[in-house]
C-alpha cells in the first residue's frame, strides 16, 4: 500500500497559493514566507495515515508566535481523528521564515487523497 503521505504533500502545495492570494501585487515578487507550505507539507508527510483516511478535508487556521512556531487555532473538519491528526503534527512545531508577523492568522486546506 502507497503511504497516504505523498497525497499531504501535493494538497499542500496546491493549496499554497491560498495562503498568499492576497498578499502578492503583480509585478511584485512573492515573499518568501510562501515557503510555510513547503514546510507544513513536510511536518505532514511523515505520518500512519490508511486508505481510511482517502478523501478527508480540512482547513486548518493557524498563527505564528514569537518563536516562529505554529499554534493552531481551528480544525474545520467532521472527522475527529483528522482534527486530532493536524494539530499533533503541527502544534508548536518551528518554522524557518526570514520576514513574519507574529500573531498574523493563515489558512491552509488539508485534503487526503491517494
Amino acid at each position: 500500500m502507497k503511504k497516504v503521505s505523498l497525497v499531504l504533500v501535493a494538497a499542500m502545495l496546491l493549496s499554497a497559493g491560498s495562503i498568499f492570494a492576497n498578499n502578492v501585487k503583480k509585478g511584485v515578487k512573492a515573499p518568501k514566507a510562501q515557503n510555510l507550505s513547503e514546510q507544513i507539507s513536510s511536518i505532514l508527510n511523515n505520518n500512519n495515515l490508511t486508505e481510511y483516511h482517502l478523501g478527508q478535508e480540512a482547513e486548518v487556521l493557524f498563527m505564528l508566535n514569537s518563536d516562529k512556531e505554529i499554534v493552531v487555532l481551528s480544525v474545520d473538519t467532521d472527522k475527529e481523528d483528522m482534527e486530532k491528526f493536524i494539530k499533533s503534527k503541527l502544534n508548536y512545531q518551528e518554522v524557518a521564515l526570514d520576514n513574519y508577523k507574529e500573531g498574523k492568522k493563515y489558512t491552509v486546506a488539508v485534503r487526503i487523497a491517494s
